[in-house]
């Protein structure tokens, strides 16, 4: 079954809210937000997360209600993300991975059972100097093992993109830890605007053969995209895709960019009827 993921970054009154929905065939969509380790953002020991979104508005009540009434909705958490409010930079900066793993388990598994979630997105961006490839790759993987033995039903996805030092991290822990990730949830909307439909099916074969064997999302984004692919691009590029039966998926970023737009979620509606139509 295909998914349509769709991903927002809305300020709370307080922290950022990312969520991002996998919209399914009969309608269905799931949303993820943003979880950091306070040591993510300050640095430190601890490793814990804590929910980085308007707890008031995205309350347990209120997944628990969207759920409801949507039975096809899907709530997941992403851990990192690039910063909080645009401002601190998210960085990855575990003290040992044995500690980092143990305290983003229990403190994840918390979240996930308190706010009734189906799974984790990981999208780290930022890396301290002492978080290696090697410790990156242990922590992440060790953790989506854990998580995945103790709750067997969530959803796990990685989201790197094309960046040198970002691949450095993301393709090993995929070679070692594929077997416990579900979905590369690769950010394609971060090629340049003189990307056509060939050249962007040539990006995204790239990408499958940069992590063999996984269900690669396609992608692009809405609101200002000034300098990069535009969501008609994107659109046009999911449909060949899914000519060719290569489409597993798609996300778009984000859902409060398009709210804020002219044409509002009509990509959404788009990309929700190809993934339905798949």
């Amino acid at each position: 079954m295909a998914d349509l993921t769709c991903g927002s970054a809305r300020a709370g009154d307080d922290d950022p809210l990312r969520s991002r929905h996998h919209m399914r065939p009969a309608a269905g969509c799931a949303c993820v937000a943003d979880v950091l380790a306070r040591t993510d953002v300050v640095g430190g020991i601890s490793s814990y997360h804590n929910p980085f979104w308007d707890t008031g508005s995205l309350s347990p009540s209120a997944v628990a209600a969207i759920k409801a009434a949507h039975p096809n909705v899907a709530v997941m958490a992403g851990l990192g993300g690039d910063s909080v409010q645009d401002v601190v930079k998210a960085v990855f900066a575990p003290a040992s991975v044995d500690s980092w793993v143990d305290n983003a388990a229990s403190s994840l598994t918390s979240i996930i059972n308190t706010y009734g979630l189906d799974g984790v997105d990981v999208d780290y961006e930022h890396f301290a100097a002492g978080a290696d490839m090697g410790m990156f790759v242990e922590c992440v993987g060790r953790l989506l093992t854990r998580l995945k033995k103790d709750m067997p039903w969530i959803t796990t996805s990685i989201a790197p993109f094309e960046d040198t030092e970002i691949q450095r991290y993301y393709q090993p822990l995929w070679r070692k830890y594929a077997g416990v990730i579900d979905y590369v949830n690769f950010q394609f909307y971060g090629y340049g605007a003189n990307t056509d439909v060939p050249l962007y099916v040539r990006f995204y074969d790239n990408q499958t053969a940069n992590y063999p064997g996984a269900k690669v999302l396609a992608s692009f984004m809405t609101g200002n995209t000034t300098g990069l692919i535009s969501p008609d691009l994107g659109i046009s590029a999911a449909k060949e895709l899914q000519r060719q039966n290569k489409l597993p998926g798609l996300f778009i970023w984000s859902a409060d960019s398009s709210k804020r737009s002219s044409y509002g979620f009509n990509y959404e509606i788009q990309g929700q009827q190809i993934i339905a139509n798949h």
